[in-house]
């Protein structure tokens, strides 16, 4: 018999993996009921209370467990430098290879970063946020990037973290269903990052001379 202990932690694991299962058939967060959950995970619904108070507070526990994967992809890509040429492939290869590797939690983030529940929302962006931020002094330290200011770091950044997940949808309907996708988004994701640190190695500052305006 497992230790009182252990045996909590791995219902505690069982009633997330329940949750991620159910959402595989293409169901939001919202749509779930603590009872469906409890019964996926074949547990009573009581044993929910004992580790959560409500689905929104095991919503953002799925949050704190998927970050745990974005972080270890994250990690390896910011190893590779981001700049024109092989270095983005690179990245974005490293990048998409965890999101196969970890394929629910993405999926997770992917889909309720619009979903219904406002604490998961917000949870979700402030993730992002902090990797927003810990690519900007990443950027900051990229000697072809030292012509351009915090507030053009700052903007650069965001752009960059808003392209690589906003292409989590595509990534992830590529996995499923690789034979009837339209295009491949591994390189559509890596041409939109060139395309960004080319303008940005380019650019003048949100303040520079009237030759940038369209």
């Amino acid at each position: 018999m497992l230790p009182r202990a252990e045996k909590k932690l791995q219902t505690r694991h069982t009633l997330l993996q329940s949750t991620l299962d159910l959402m595989d058939g293409g169901r939001g967060f919202c749509g779930l009921s603590l009872r469906e959950v409890t019964r996926q995970a074949g547990v009573v619904p009581a044993a929910f209370y004992r580790h959560f108070e409500d689905m929104d507070q095991l919503g953002l526990a799925l949050v704190q467990e998927s970050t745990q994967s974005l972080l270890t992809a994250i990690r390896q890509v910011r190893h590779n430098e981001l700049e024109v040429g092989g270095a983005i492939d690179a990245s974005v290869r490293i990048f998409l290879d965890h999101v196969e590797a970890n394929r629910q939690h993405f999926m997770f983030l992917a889909r309720e970063q619009f979903g219904g529940s406002s604490l998961v929302r917000q949870a979700i962006t402030n993730v992002y946020r902090q990797f927003s931020n810990d690519l900007m002094a990443d950027l900051a330290d990229m000697s072809r990037l030292k012509h351009l200011d915090r507030e053009d770091l700052a903007i650069l950044s965001d752009l960059l973290i808003k392209a690589v997940f906003s292409s989590l949808p595509d990534v992830l309907d590529h996995l499923e269903s690789p034979a009837t996708a339209p295009f491949d988004p591994q390189s559509a994701l890596v041409h939109k990052l060139r395309f960004i640190m080319i303008g940005a190695k380019h650019w003048l500052g949100i303040r520079g001379g009237k030759d940038q305006r369209l």
